[in-house]
């Protein structure tokens, strides 16, 4: 993996897409002062001019141009242009973070990863939660743990309406579930149903691990709040992140504590994580691999593993199947 291709005191990158999310890629880049932000496209052109004068930088209504500067970009475009885009970013030698998720299917993935190996450069893809401190913190303290249950609620809004809950909300969970469980997938146990739109609105799988290790994932849009909760049960622990609120608990039996009855008692401890701020984490994360040419957190073969499952559980429920099936291939 190769650093920045010539010798620079600043990282030079940009931004295209600068909708939503896009406008906070370029909020945060700008933010770091390793990193020279040169420029943002959009074919928005009142927004992209938008976005250029907040941070400083030049306004692109083709990115074709703005490929020609930079070193390295954020690509947070819709999801039906991630391919035609990526592959002139990672053809044109440039580093990329692509926004969630890396394709609509695996054949582009695969051919996004190889011309990102080919040329010798970083592909990351922007699964977001991976960052959230409160999950870096659950990662370092699981041990073998028995059952991981997550619960990603939405109030509903019509933003992400045009795809499934699973490749919207639930894959977030399918990428943390996979990165902090050693072992692969034996068989999954999917269902879920449409509420407001022609597309599933709320969805449940249950993942059975190799290692014995049971991932029980629910996503809703149609809620009635906002719920993002992650719970671990194992011999030592009960794990409890709220990620919504940034903070853990870790809740042990007290092996030396006894009540009047001499049953051990268990304590509880919290820990919270104020201002940390995820998708920052994840762009320095994205910078840092760029610079030292080292792998990323969440490299593009983590978001086509990602990806492999949500598909193959949208599958399973479109197909209404009642029985396990084995992991996709």
């Amino acid at each position: 993996m190769r650093s920045n291709r010539n010798v620079k005191k600043k990282l030079k990158v940009g931004v295209i897409g600068v909708g939503h999310l896009g406008g906070f890629h370029a909020q945060k880049y700008a933010a770091i002062p390793a990193v020279d932000l040169i420029g943002v496209a959009d074919t928005d052109e009142d927004r992209v001019n938008e976005i250029a004068k907040l941070h400083n930088t030049q306004p692109y209504r083709d990115y074709h141009s703005l490929l020609k500067r930079v070193d390295a970009v954020s690509l947070a475009v819709p999801t039906e242009k991630h391919f035609e885009i990526a592959k002139d970013i990672l053809s044109a030698g440039v580093h990329l973070l692509i926004e969630k998720p890396i394709t609509y299917a695996l054949e582009p993935a695969d051919t996004l990863i190889r011309i990102a190996r080919e040329k010798n450069v970083i592909l990351q893809v922007g699964l977001v939660e991976r960052f959230k401190a409160a999950v870096v913190k659950m990662k370092s303290l699981l041990k073998d743990p028995v059952l991981i249950e997550s619960h990603r609620m939405n109030i509903y809004t019509p933003r992400g309406t045009d795809v499934d809950v699973v490749l919207d909300l639930m894959i977030h969970d399918l990428d943390i579930m996979l990165d902090v469980i050693p072992s692969e997938v034996r068989e999954f146990h999917a269902v879920g149903m449409s509420v407001i739109t022609d597309k599933t609105d709320i969805a449940n799988v249950r993942m059975i691990f190799e290692n014995g290790t049971v991932a029980n994932l629910s996503a809703s849009r149609v809620s009635d709040n906002n719920l993002r909760k992650i719970r671990v049960f194992q011999s030592d622990a009960y794990i409890s992140v709220n990620c919504l609120k940034n903070e853990i608990s870790v809740t042990r039996l007290d092996g030396e504590t006894k009540d009047l009855t001499n049953i051990p008692k268990v304590s509880t401890e919290k820990t919270n994580f104020p201002g940390s701020d995820a998708l920052a984490d994840e762009i320095s994360s994205f910078v840092n691999a760029v610079m030292n040419g080292t792998e990323p957190v969440v490299s593009g073969r983590d978001g086509r593993r990602a990806l492999k499952y949500v598909l193959a559980i949208i599958d399973q429920i479109g197909r209404g199947c009642g029985n396990f099936e084995t992991a996709p291939q």
